[in-house]
């Protein structure tokens, strides 16, 4: 999504020539892994940090392009609303300290960005879903003015037929209609992408797929929105809902939604899931490149296979494979799930925890997918996200043992053991991890995560206020907390 459109409008023979470069961009990237020493090297780590800005009442302020324009940094950039700004991380090395060169990252283009909004009357807020949104903010004037958000708009709303409904059931229940994507907007999170040899990319996905869900579990922090008590990762929910492309035929037919957990474990590796997408979702962005990808794979190079990186660019699944041709070319695990903020300590912590189960799981995962049917990994995800510690887990058990259900909070001392070691065995240095995980024991041991904090806040507010004064002043709360860098689970009762 990443790539800027030049036009809006698409000719039926435009639409057809995209969907044939598809089909050679499959066939070209099946070759182009296949080669020996494609993609192979160090593992490294990329990260993409999503956050809000807010006027000095807590309210969603659009100045992006303004603050953007003032800030001018490579590594900032637009997201799907106005309101939003998207942080791109220098890419590191998963040996050494990575989380360290992060942390430092972020917190420099914070700053910057910070200072920038600050001219505009302007906050930076790192938040899963904004709390103070209201419906009345969410019409088509907050959409980013570039050409590819509109032309995402058109696309999916013209091929549903008709509005998208949004519903969801949590502590209480929120259901409305609405003629654009852009409740989208109101959800922010914290992406990281590790980079591993082809070879090795089905254990690596299939073990994050099973690492998020207990993982989201202790993250969480979407528990609001349009002044409802929802899941603790409404996100989940709502982003799925508002990129809901399907017509009623195709609904009907239960064919997937662009946005969503997968269909089974990955058996063959990356182009099995890139042909899945092409498969299953119509293209949205046909914008035909100039290359030829099978030419240049015949030449010995590496295709850009730009056709191919748009389209899975509007497909959402929760870990998504990426394909990148620069430096050679190579292939990563694209991690979605996990939540912007609370603050930059806990972002750094929730990815150490995902990144290091991932990397253990790796281990032993044909293992464990064998015992853990796929259907039962789906259902922790949603679970993890709708009731945060509280969510009952299927796990796999040893051979011969039955799979096991318990509570997310029982399940996570020995996650998190394991997480660490993953870590320190793929050569991050000790240092750079123990503190997050202490910060994560912290985190489990008070069971306060952002989604916790800003409930129990808004109760104790609430006695004394309506629905949204109390979300007002607990979002203040939030913000000054925030702002310091300090651990959710450290934060002070209201």
């Amino acid at each position: 999504m990443g790539q800027a459109l030049e036009k809006e409008e698409f000719t039926p023979e435009e639409r057809t020539r995209f969907s044939v470069r598809l089909e050679e961009s499959l066939e070209a990237l099946e070759r182009v892994l296949a080669r020996p020493g494609f993609g192979v090297g160090p593992r490294t780590l990329g990260a993409e940090l999503e956050a809000h800005f807010v006027d000095r009442g807590g309210r969603a302020l659009n100045v992006c392009g303004e603050v953007l324009a003032r800030a001018r940094h490579r590594q900032l950039t637009v997201e799907l609303g106005r309101f939003n700004v998207e942080i791109n991380a220098e890419v590191v090395s998963l040996a050494g300290r990575p989380f360290r060169e992060f942390g430092e990252d972020l917190t420099r283009m914070l700053t910057r960005l910070r200072r920038a909004a600050s001219e505009f009357g302007g906050r930076v807020v790192l938040v899963g879903m904004l709390p103070t949104l209201r419906l009345e903010e969410l019409g088509p004037s907050v959409l980013s003015p570039f050409p590819r958000y509109r032309v995402l708009q058109h696309g999916l709303r013209s091929h549903r037929e008709r509005p998208f409904w949004f519903h969801i059931e949590g502590e209480e229940t929120l259901s409305f209609e609405m003629e654009y994507v852009s409740p989208a907007s109101a959800c922010t999170s914290m992406q990281y992408h590790l980079k591993v040899d082809p070879v090795d990319f089905a254990r690596a996905y299939n073990a994050a797929q099973l690492a998020i869900a207990p993982v989201l579990a202790l993250c969480g922090n979407s528990p609001l929105f349009l002044g409802r008590r929802l899941w603790h990762e409404t996100r989940i929910a709502l982003y799925r809902q508002a990129t809901d492309g399907r017509s009623i035929e195709e609904e009907s037919m239960e064919l997937p939604s662009r946005a969503g957990f997968g269909h089974g474990w990955v058996r063959q590796g990356a182009h099995e899931l890139f042909a899945q997408g092409v498969a299953l979702h119509s293209p949205l962005l046909p914008v035909v490149g100039h290359e030829s990808p099978l030419e240049v794979v015949e030449r010995g190079g590496v295709p850009s296979l730009s056709e191919l990186r748009i389209h899975q660019g509007t497909v959402y699944p929760w870990n998504r494979a990426v394909y990148d041709p620069s430096g050679g070319g190579h292939v990563r695990v694209e991690m979605r799930a996990l939540p912007s903020g609370p603050s930059v300590p806990d972002l750094l912590a929730n990815g150490a925890f995902l990144l290091g189960l991932t990397l253990s799981l790796m281990e032993e995962v044909e293992v464990l997918v064998a015992r853990m049917p796929f259907r039962c990994a789906r259902t922790n995800f949603y679970r993890a996200a709708r009731e945060g510690l509280d969510a009952p887990l299927f796990w796999p058990g040893r051979p011969g043992q039955p799979l096991a259900v318990q509570p997310a909070r029982e399940l996570l001392p020995h996650l998190l053991t394991r997480a660490r070691r993953g870590l320190v065995a793929a050569g991050v240095v000790p240092d750079d991890v123990d503190p997050l995980f202490e910060l994560l024991e912290g985190r489990l041991r008070t069971g306060r995560t952002g989604a916790r904090w800003q409930l129990d806040t808004l109760a104790r507010l609430e006695v004394e206020r309506s629905r949204y004064e109390a979300i007002t002043a607990m979002f203040e709360r939030y913000l000054a907390h925030s702002e310091e860098g300090t651990p959710v689970h450290t934060w002070p009762d209201a």
